[in-house]
């Protein structure tokens, strides 16, 4: 019986095949059989020792990964943190100090030199005085040519000089104003910052140069004076100028006379005479674009020249002018105490005879 395997002694010379039998490297013969050591692995060692001939794939995981989860924080707490910097910047910048500061005000009252000169007919007065070429009411108000500035355009330019037109308007042309009652058509024309000032200086005026009625807006002691023309004289100018990139300014000045005459004196059959009463002011205005927005302003200085007035009446709360035939009590103004923190200097000054009309 022939096979393909090798005798142990060897292959006989000139078998077939002999030492180049190509199956040669995978014949065992018997001796080498006998010689192995065979062993097969139960059922229970198969399973506990071998790992299983198929690999389970790990089950996907639904939703975004860890790494994923705390990108997404960190983004959120970088958008949150600029956020809240942005709203609540602990380094104001200078613009936004000033926008903080109060009004600052200032009322002078003007002492007649003798009598004061009045007439019954108020445009004759008016004829006779450096008014006589001054515009009626808002017309002496005009607009001034306005251009662009670097930071805003000229819509908001002319913005900001209507604006501070209106309050000069309604500040110290209305009637309803200039006779002690009407506040609200003023209030409506400030900033909301300012809103507490303005409402602190009527509930309570004050002659510190913050809270004084006088300084935000013209008006009579009703019980003293009334108006004798409703057609009030005016002549000024107005400027604007940009402060910074974020910042507008307007400068009022404007010179308003007035024909007054006592109040109730036609009903009391008193002498019926008018005279004459000048107000020099210069109003300082800021806007910022919520300002031109909301066709508001904020108004930071407030200087004002009045008279004829006595320097002994108090002009913090009303203006007490003094009336045609009348003259100044004797007194100077309210004393200032240098020890009072927080107090304005009461000032007091002459009102020239020429700027009195010529009767």
């Amino acid at each position: 019986m022939g096979g393909p395997g090798n005798p142990p002694e060897g292959t006989p010379e000139g078998a077939p095949g002999g030492g180049e039998d190509e199956y040669r490297s995978v014949v065992f013969d018997e001796s080498f059989v006998r010689a192995a050591r065979l062993q097969e692995f139960s059922a229970e060692e198969r399973i506990a020792d071998h790992a299983p001939a198929v690999r389970r794939r790990p089950p996907l995981r639904r939703g975004l990964s860890r790494q994923a989860l705390v990108l997404v924080l960190l983004i959120a707490v970088a958008f949150g943190t600029a956020i809240y910097m942005g709203v609540r910047h602990p380094y104001q910048t200078p613009a936004a100090q000033e926008r903080d500061e109060p009004l600052r005000m200032t009322v002078i009252p003007l002492v007649p030199e003798g009598k004061v000169p009045g007439s019954a007919d108020p445009a004759y007065l008016y004829e006779h005085s450096p008014a006589a070429q001054f515009k009626t009411g808002a017309e002496g108000v005009p607009l001034p040519a306005s251009r662009r500035t670097a930071h805003f355009s000229d819509s908001q330019v002319v913005s900001a000089l209507t604006t501070a037109k209106d309050y000069i308007v309604r500040s110290a042309l209305d009637p309803a104003v200039l006779t002690g009652g009407e506040v609200r058509a003023v209030r409506v024309l400030l900033d909301t910052d300012q809103l507490d000032q303005f409402d602190q200086s009527f509930a309570r005026p004050s002659a510190d140069g913050r809270h004084a009625p006088t300084g935000w807006l013209v008006r009579f002691d009703p019980a003293r004076a009334e108006l004798a023309d409703r057609n009030v004289r005016v002549q000024g100018t107005l400027q604007a100028a940009e402060t910074d990139a974020s910042t507008l300014e307007v400068t009022a000045d404007h010179t308003f006379v007035y024909a007054l005459r006592t109040a109730g004196a036609a009903d009391k059959g008193g002498k019926d005479e008018a005279s004459l009463f000048t107000l020099r002011r210069e109003l300082h205005f800021r806007f910022d674009r919520d300002n031109l927005r909301l066709h508001q302003a904020q108004l930071v200085v407030s200087y004002v020249q009045a008279g004829p007035l006595s320097c002994a009446e108090d002009s913090t709360n009303h203006l007490r002018p003094l009336l045609a035939g009348q003259t100044a009590k004797e007194g100077g103004p309210a004393g200032t105490d240098p020890y009072a923190t927080g107090s304005a200097t009461a000032l007091c000054g002459s009102l020239a005879t020429s700027a009195q009309p010529k009767v």
